[in-house]
């Protein structure tokens, strides 16, 4: 049987090595899966099955250092975990079985203990008896943080398991934002870096693990692994199986393309997902020791788990080059990376993300026919909200040159408009509700056009980051006053924090103070970018967008308004996550539509989807515009689709009452309202037509003399900054 696409050539810039003791390995899975009931009898395998796909290679290769007890171990999760994934599509994916599958995935749960007491019930079939014998093997000697990292995305790898189920049930192919971020969850990368930092002896330091570089290396770790996996699995899984969860088949029907075109994209986007593995290794890590007082042996057990990681990688790719399960043949083995002419495309790839000319002329944004299905409604009080605006940000002293550079001018605040955007997104506020929302909107917007103006002038990340550790203080979580201001942003937050926070309760503010958090720190992550003029890698990108536009915050509000009934558990659930996250993107594509000329020719950003598919696709600015508007709609859509159909099961799940029920649908009624709000504000304010956008930006100084190319932006000297 033919292949359906050439393999293409592979990034890898790690050679392969192979474990010392893979025959013991071996030996071990085979008398392991025999005891666990997962051969001969179970319907699912047989020891020639087992031995065809060689996982004890796969560990071999994957952890080349461990020990043999070690590896033996970790080999016997490798064999569960397949063998879970075949067990699974067999007795419930062929079989659409939707209602079987929830309660034996359920059960798996009771087979993970958190305490010391590791009893669990009787196992009725093998994946659970494989399960009941690895946990107390593996959790002794861990810390309680590595076993709830591990557990849950032990959980998430089984649970997820039903969207892809539900997916083949509806015959739906997901978009590629949902497609990347579920498949974190079910593919279950997560849950093998867990298993790295456990092979290697050396845990990620629980104050640190949840940051954003230890975040995106475990991300960008899991998508590489995810997105090879696909390439070499595709003709089994979508020829053989019928799945519709892989990342060819994904791209081939939301491009529109060809399988050999999606094959092509989708090996460029694990070459992307690796680069940024390396850039935040090299870029964020020690900076992140340094904030956070990490030792020298932690930091040394952290640079272990990266090794660990990059050996993963190395070691999988080679796997999949030798495995029986999957599509390997033709796969380039002969040719070394350094001599490639790979090396050529893919060093061409990673100049361009650094060598973006700015300030290019694109003329004024292209505005497609966006997919906002939703009826807008506004507040009758937006004119005086409009009033008390303006004069709530001149009492801010946000109308005062900063930092000896100007930010707003009075003319500018009443061409942005914030109050129209807020009298959509709240319609029935109380006039002294809307003109809160309407200083929050303001605040932020300040804040986002702050920071390239006073600090992206001089360059200076470090006073930066001084600012947004200040901000903290402006948010007392305990009621008490906030210290004197030293500049306008401290004075304006201090204020509207004061008049949010008060009535509510403190797990409340505690919410919107992360939500207000997340955002400054998405304001660093561009400024830092900025400075290294990089054009982020696609998925970054989108990720990151969701905290710079501000999503979190505002969303944390409306979600606040309608929390009463709803338990956090509900919030925290995939559906529900997945729900927020496709209306965040909705809006922030829709802005990156509409702000292209804004950001690319007068304010010489790298954060705009439509360049950042530019530079991905090497394409001009129609053709990434279509794909960045696709993408709005598909988001749209998939939020639509969670809402009718997974968000009733939800309900059911939790058993919520209908005074929850309804509170829930108002939650989604302001999603909707959000987004439409947003787009009706992006059409009737003045801050991106050309015509504002010349009168705001005087011409450009010339640009005073000093070299070109890669690595010499720090030496271009320009007479102004912040056009």
């Amino acid at each position: 049987m033919s292949q359906p696409f050439d393999l293409p050539d592979f990034y890898v810039p790690y050679p392969a090595r192979l474990n010392r003791h893979l025959e013991e390995a071996r030996a071990q899975s085979r008398r392991w899966a025999r005891a666990m009931g997962m051969l001969e009898g179970s319907g699912i395998w047989e020891q020639t099955d087992l031995d065809a796909h060689d996982y004890a290679l796969l560990c071999a290769y994957t952890h080349p250092d461990c020990e043999a007890a070690e590896l033996c171990l970790i080999t016997d999760w490798y064999v569960w975990v397949f063998f879970f994934d075949d067990h699974f599509l067999e007795v419930f994916k062929r079989t659409g079985d939707l209602a079987g599958s929830k309660e034996y995935l359920n059960r798996l749960a009771a087979f993970m203990p958190m305490g010391d007491d590791v009893s669990m019930p009787e196992p009725a079939n093998p994946v659970e008896a494989g399960l009941a014998d690895l946990w107390p093997r593996t959790v002794p000697g861990m810390s309680h943080d590595w076993r709830a990292r591990f557990a849950e995305s032990t959980r998430n790898l089984l649970n997820e398991s039903l969207w892809e189920l539900a997916n083949i049930n509806k015959g739906r192919v997901a978009n590629p934002v949902e497609y990347i971020e579920m498949r974190r969850k079910v593919g279950g990368a997560p849950w093998s870096a867990g298993l790295v930092e456990h092979a290697v002896g050396a845990e990620v330091p629980a104050r640190i693990a949840g940051t954003r570089p230890m975040r995106v290396l475990r991300d960008s770790f899991s998508d590489a692994v995810h997105l090879r996996n696909d390439l070499f699995s595709y003709q089994r899984e979508v020829g053989d199986e019928g799945e519709l969860s892989n990342g060819v088949l994904v791209l081939e029907k939301f491009l529109g393309c060809g399988t050999q075109e999606a094959a092509n994209a989708v090996n460029d986007l694990l070459t992307s997902r690796l680069q940024q593995f390396e850039h935040t290794v090299f870029t964020e890590l020690g900076p992140l020791f340094v904030e956070h007082a990490i030792d020298p042996i932690s930091a040394a057990g952290v640079l272990a788990y990266v090794k660990g990681l990059q050996d993963w990688q190395s070691g999988g790719h080679e796997w999949h080059m030798r495995s029986s399960r999957y599509m390997n043949q033709g796969a380039r083995r002969d040719r070394p990376l350094g001599m490639s002419a790979l090396t050529d495309l893919v060093g061409a790839k990673r100049v361009r993300a650094f060598t973006h000319v700015p300030y290019q002329r694109v003329g004024p944004s292209r505005i497609p026919e966006l997919y906002v299905p939703y009826e807008l409604r506004l507040s009758p009080h937006l004119d005086r909200s409009r009033r008390e605006t303006v004069a709530w940000c001149a009492r801010m002293g946000m109308l005062e040159p900063q930092g000896g550079a100007a930010v707003w001018d009075e003319r500018k605040l009443v061409d942005y408009d914030l109050p129209l955007c807020a009298a959509g997104l709240h319609p029935d506020a109380s006039p002294e509700e809307l003109d809160l929302a309407s200083f929050w909107l303001a605040w932020g917007t300040y804040g986002d056009d702050y920071f390239p103006v006073v600090f992206g002038r001089t360059r200076n990340l470090a006073a930066a980051k001084v600012t947004v550790d200040r901000f903290g203080a402006c948010m007392p979580l305990d009621g008490t006053p906030a210290p004197p201001p030293a500049n306008a942003l401290e004075r304006g937050l201090a204020d509207v924090w004061a008049r949010t926070a008060g009535p509510m309760p403190p797990a409340d503010r505690r919410k919107l103070r992360a939500a207000v958090e997340e955002m400054c720190a998405g304001w660093l992550w561009e400024l830092a970018n900025e400075i290294a003029h990089h054009i982020p890698d696609p998925v970054d990108y989108l990720e990151m967008r969701r905290l710079t536009f501000g999503s979190h915050m505002t969303m944390s509000l409306c979600r606040l308004r309608h929390s009463k009934g709803i338990p956090d558990e509900v919030y925290a659930s995939g559906p529900m996550v997945a729900l927020e996250n496709a209306m965040m993107d909705a809006g922030t594509l829709l802005n990156d539509i509409f702000s292209y000329q804004k950001e690319i020719e007068f304010e010489g950003e790298v954060h705009n989807c439509v360049l950042v598919v530019q530079n991905f696709f090497d394409c001009d600015y129609p053709a990434a515009l279509e794909i960045v508007g696709d993408l709005m709609a598909a988001r749209v859509r998939q939020f639509e689709h969670i809402v009718e159909h997974e968000l009733p099961i939800v309900c059911d799940d939790f058993g919520l009452d209908a005074e929850a029920r309804r509170d829930l649908d108002g939650f989604v009624a302001e999603l909707r309202a959000w987004l439409v709000a947003i787009l009706n504000w992006h059409r009737g304010c003045f801050r991106y037509d050309e015509a504002t956008l010349r009168r705001h930006n005087p011409p450009r100084p010339f640009l005073l003399g000093g070299p070109t190319g890669l690595g010499t932006s720090a030496a271009r000297l320009y007479g102004a900054v912040g056009w």
